[in-house]
């Protein structure tokens, strides 16, 4: 059997919930990238915001999403249920859309944001630890890289529709952020329908040690690793809000800035599943490196770029380095813990990413603000490489 014959068998074998996740998260991610392909120019044009407060805003907001990913995860854990956890998550991200055509002030865009991530964050775990329940061990890495390749479609169908909007409604970015609305009750409506809950029953003794603290120590060293690794890799991987302030600051019309998303999630969305399908054929330690290695190459690019074909290149090279890495990163904690503390596992990894997405925001935003681009992407490049480095020397096994 030839290897594209494999690869369609091997979606075959895909289960029905993994792409009804995949759906989920491609009508909520059409949501918001409607709203993050256009905020960082309504916040710096309309709302009269600088860069800095941009970085903070930009860095409370997904530190926000990671950190409370660690309780929710242990809920799911507790609970054994991870659906309603989920449905819950996706309800606030819902709710909080509505608030950012209604937004006068960087303050209340703050809190938009702020229950925008505190609802990615509560969804998220459980669901992560839902695809590691459901996806059969020998095409794991094909399972998240799926739902991946899905949620990225829905991020390049969210500027494309941000664009149509700019052009229909006259760069009315108000009226656009309005239709980011829909998608979002699509998909709790779907996720309510469509995914059933893998079934963990615990006793009374398991939940104890669920919630001892201590008890996340036993997940084992190469977990740990991966937890650093992601670390220092989000460290080094500040928001993509800055790809759009690059193209803004090249002098890219307002109606074309969110083709900058769309070429990023074009490569993210084409190359996630075949990324999870070499992880599963080769190993993820090599995937991954190759992913960070394409993250220092678009770092160094977007650093000397002054043309928007220079710009394009750097962001092409970031959205490839996302497919070879966010998916990667999620089986590979699922290879290392124990289903009994999936949910907790993956909550402690993005608690560590939480705290480096918020360091890493901030720094790029003073760093731009007081120096300009070129530092802020150069700083990047040099902790991508740590990271790459890291790796080659923490992780020993390559079949992880």
């Amino acid at each position: 059997m030839d290897s594209k014959n494999k690869n369609m068998s091997k979606l075959k074998k895909i289960p029905k919930s993994i792409w009804t996740l995949g759906i989920v998260s491609l009508f909520m991610d059409i949501s918001s990238e409607i709203i993050h392909s256009l905020l960082p120019i309504f916040m710096v044009s309309i709302l009269g915001s600088s860069i800095i407060a941009i970085g903070i805003v930009e860095g409370i907001s997904e530190a926000t999403f990671l950190l409370i990913r660690i309780f929710s995860g242990v809920l799911s854990d507790y609970l054994g249920k991870r659906k309603i956890i989920s449905v819950i998550g996706y309800g606030i991200s819902a709710l909080s859309k509505p608030l950012f055509p209604l937004a006068n002030s960087v303050s209340l865009i703050l809190i938009a944001r702020f229950f925008d991530r505190l609802g990615k964050g509560v969804r998220e775990s459980p669901r992560d630890a839902l695809i590691g329940d459901i996806a059969p061990k020998s095409i794991r890495g094909a399972c998240f890289g799926l739902r991946q390749s899905l949620d990225t479609i829905g991020a390049l169908i969210g500027p494309i529709v941000a664009i149509l909007g700019l052009l229909i409604f006259s760069n009315n970015i108000r009226a656009i952020l309005w239709v980011s609305v829909i998608p979002a009750i699509l998909s709790v409506v779907i996720f309510i329908v469509g995914i059933h809950d893998v079934e963990h029953k615990y006793t009374e003794d398991e939940k104890t040690f669920i919630f001892k603290f201590k008890n996340i120590f036993k997940i084992g060293t190469e977990y740990w690793q991966i937890v650093l690794i992601g670390g220092l890799l989000n460290l080094a991987r500040f928001s993509d809000a800055f790809l759009i302030l690059k193209a803004y600051e090249l002098g890219l019309p307002i109606t074309y800035v969110p083709l900058v998303m769309v070429l990023m999630n074009c490569f993210y969305a084409v190359s996630s599943y075949p990324a999870g399908i070499l992880s599963d054929n080769i190993n993820r330690k090599f995937i991954l490196i190759i992913g960070i290695v394409f993250l220092i190459i678009a770092d160094l690019v977007l650093a000397f770029t002054d043309s928007t074909w220079m710009l394009a290149l750097g962001v092409g090279f970031w959205g490839m380095h996302m497919a070879f890495t966010k998916g990667i990163l999620d089986a590979m904690v699922t290879d290392t813990a124990s289903i009994r503390l999936l949910g907790s596992a993956y909550g402690i990894f993005n608690f560590v990413c939480g705290i480096a997405v918020l360091f890493a925001s901030i720094i790029s935003g003073v760093l731009w603000q007081v120096y300009g681009p070129f530092y802020s992407f150069s700083v990047g490049a040099f902790l991508a490489f740590l990271a790459c480095l890291s790796l080659s020397l923490l992780i020993k096994n390559n079949n992880i």
